[in-house]
């Protein structure tokens, strides 16, 4: 136990304390591959082990600055321990538990290693008894604000509210911790077998519990923050591909209808020309009905136009449509927007050349 001069000195500390551990939250959210772990609700025994890889090196790097620098905001052992098991359950928190606090045990703390353990499993047997794995992230810095909304409703309709579960859990450990600091049954608990923050007066307490809730609750709300914009992210995907896959459907019923007709007509008088439609909407079909990409080389959907443009040659005269392309070498390996060029074309010649008696010319030029 260490005595602080003053309640600001305190004050001071825990919002370094509470700062920490925003940090600590934002530094390991660039990791692409802590992202992926942390947002795996169903994790195996190698995603636990590189969660607690990812974490524990982090708090046990705090504890020893508080041992050896006198940094004593910087020991989140309690916190961290608990944050590990509520998101990688039981085992993974009492393991981290007991990593974290091992610097503190062989400073002769010897209450700070079972508190840790005990703090993780607490943590991973309430991620246990969610009904719902999603009110994890809902534990946010100002969960305590809907507390009296939390009373209202369980007195009115009897109905539990799991969000405040990590809350209760959070400050009873904070409660038991400093409980066991001033304990005084005759001397079977020293002062100097667990580390707590003391200031002057007991009415420090509600912010050291305080700040204990926000040292867990802030890298939540961080990590949920970074988890939507990856889930919006992941959406926009879905929606372009949506798109794309909408886009085709409304192009191939209206394309193969019209296609159809001009072959039933050619085979009258040009079976030839009609063969070679035939093959182009071959072509056209083993395309459409390949594996839609997003991306595609000019090449290859400049090919895809050319199909589709002898076909509408073919209905309607070379006469009457005219094609001239100025191609760039340079730009045909570059990636376009798949079916980005069809739609175009064949707005081109519904709104622009069909209506027009003699016709008239469609130019295709690239360029970087």
């Amino acid at each position: 136990m260490q005595t602080l001069t003053s309640g600001k000195d305190l004050l001071f500390l825990l919002v370094l304390k509470v700062g920490l551990a925003a940090s600590m939250a934002a530094l390991l959210a660039r990791s692409a591959t802590f992202r992926k772990v942390l947002y795996t609700e169903m994790r195996n025994s190698d995603e636990k082990m590189q969660l607690l890889l990812f974490m524990a090196p982090t708090l046990v790097l705090g504890v020893l600055l508080r041992l050896v620098g006198g940094f004593r905001f910087a020991d989140l052992s309690l916190e961290g321990s608990f944050l590990l098991g509520i998101l990688g359950g039981s085992v993974a928190g009492s393991i981290g538990g007991a990593i974290v606090s091992l610097p503190a045990f062989f400073n002769h703390e010897w209450i700070a290693t079972p508190l840790a353990v005990l703090a993780g499993a607490i943590g991973g047997l309430i991620r246990a008894l969610l009904p719902n794995r999603e009110l994890i992230w809902n534990f946010g810095p100002f969960l305590f604000l809907g507390i009296p909304r939390w009373i209202f409703r369980v007195t009115r309709n009897v109905r539990a509210a799991w969000e405040m579960l990590p809350l209760a859990a959070v400050i009873a450990l904070e409660l038991g911790r400093d409980a066991l600091a001033h304990a005084t049954f005759g001397r079977a608990v020293q002062p100097n077998w667990l580390f707590v923050l003391e200031a002057p007066g007991r009415w420090t307490l509600p912010l050291e519990v305080l700040a204990a809730v926000m040292a867990v609750a802030v890298p939540i709300k961080i990590w949920n923050n970074t988890r939507i914009e990856a889930r919006l992210k992941q959406n926009e995907e879905l929606l372009l591909q949506a798109r794309m896959a909408a886009l085709s459907s409304q192009i191939n019923p209206h394309f193969m209808f019209n296609t159809l007709n001009t072959v039933t007509s050619l085979i009258r008088y040009d079976p030839e020309l009609a063969r070679h439609v035939v093959r182009k909407l071959s072509s056209i079909l083993r395309h459409l009905l390949r594996k839609q990409e997003n991306f595609v080389s000019l090449r290859e959907e400049l090919g895809f136009v050319d199909d589709y443009l002898d076909i509408e040659v073919a209905r309607f005269g070379p006469d009457k449509i005219q094609i001239a392309k100025e191609l760039d070498e340079d730009t045909l390996e570059a990636y376009v927007p798949s079916m980005l060029l069809q739609p175009i074309v064949e707005n081109s010649i519904k709104h622009g050349l069909a209506p027009k008696v003699d016709g008239g010319q469609i130019r295709i030029r690239t360029a970087r």
